[in-house]
This record gives structure tokens, C-alpha cells and sequence, in this order.
């Protein structure tokens, strides 16, 4: 078997490595999808969860609860709009702003997954991070942070001058 050398280089390729078990999560979680009659890609339930969660948004809020870019989550919302699962509107008094909510559709499939295959996949990913992997939430939300409060740039800033950055409890 050839070596996992983004595995072996540690740090240094961590966003590689994440970006990696997050594509192999989402393949997975497809294929669940897919076994029960849900042909959406996985990436997109993020997007249904946040409006079943939050009610209606504009587009910049959307991308700011799930995480992502604005162009990937308009990408998005172009085909759940078109699948009939999402339907936009301008905001009175500013025409450049659309809020989006759920449509009808939309909310029968949020409504069949949270009680079908949501619970499935996340018990599935539960019993995946048992024992060692048990800390993973938690370390990743710690990361997440950490980023937030100091960019890996300026991390390396503060290294070339020769200030470590400290770690924030």
C-alpha cells in the first residue's frame, strides 16, 4: 500500500486532510441519501437545515450560517430553486436583495428527512467518532476559533518577527 503522505506531513496539509474526510463524509452520506429516494446532493442540506432552522434569509446570511462562499451558495440555490425546493424575493425597498425561504416541497423534504435519514446519518457519524475520534466536535470547534481570532496569516507574521502566537483557552 503507498503511503498516506498528507497524512504523514501533519499540519502542514490539515486543510487537505479535512477537505478529504469531508468529501469522503459526503460521499457517504449520498449514497444514504440515495438509498432512501433522495436524489439532492448531500452538499445542499446544509442550506434546507439553515432555512428550516432560521426561517428566511438573504443570500449573504445563508452563506454566513452554513459557512460557505456567497458564489457557491447562490450555485446552490439556483438548482434547489429549480427543483422546485426554494423560492426567492426582493426585498421591498432594495431590489438587489433576495430573501430566500423554503417552498412547500421544500419543507415536506426537510420535514421526511429529519424523521428518516438525518437521524441515520447522524448516528452513523456518531458511532464513527466513537473512542478516539470522540473529541473530534469539540477540537474542530476549538479550531475553528482559533482561526477566527487569528488568521494563519497573521500567525506567520507574528512567527517571522519571532512572537509566538499564543493559544487562547
Amino acid at each position: 500500500m503507498t503511503r498516506d503522505v498528507v497524512k504523514e506531513l501533519g499540519h502542514l496539509t490539515l486543510g487537505t486532510r479535512l477537505k478529504r474526510l469531508g468529501e469522503r463524509l459526503q460521499a457517504q452520506t449520498q449514497v444514504l441519501l440515495e438509498a432512501s429516494g433522495i436524489g439532492l446532493p448531500a452538499s445542499h442540506f446544509p442550506i434546507l437545515a439553515g432555512l428550516d432552522r432560521l426561517g428566511q434569509l438573504s443570500v449573504g446570511e445563508i452563506a454566513e450560517a452554513v459557512g460557505m462562499s456567497q458564489p457557491g451558495v447562490t450555485r446552490m440555490l439556483d438548482k434547489l430553486q429549480t427543483d422546485g425546493l426554494v423560492k426567492s424575493a426582493t426585498v421591498p425597498g432594495d431590489k438587489r436583495v433576495r430573501t430566500i425561504m423554503l417552498t412547500a416541497a421544500g419543507e415536506k423534504l426537510v420535514a421526511s428527512s429529519k424523521r428518516t435519514v438525518w437521524p441515520l446519518i447522524e448516528s452513523a457519524v456518531a458511532e464513527a467518532c466513537e473512542g478516539d475520534a470522540e473529541s473530534l466536535l469539540p477540537a474542530l470547534a476549538a479550531l475553528e476559533k482559533s482561526l477566527l481570532d487569528a488568521s494563519l496569516n497573521l500567525r506567520a507574521d507574528r512567527l517571522r518577527t519571532g512572537r509566538k502566537t499564543r493559544a487562547r483557552a
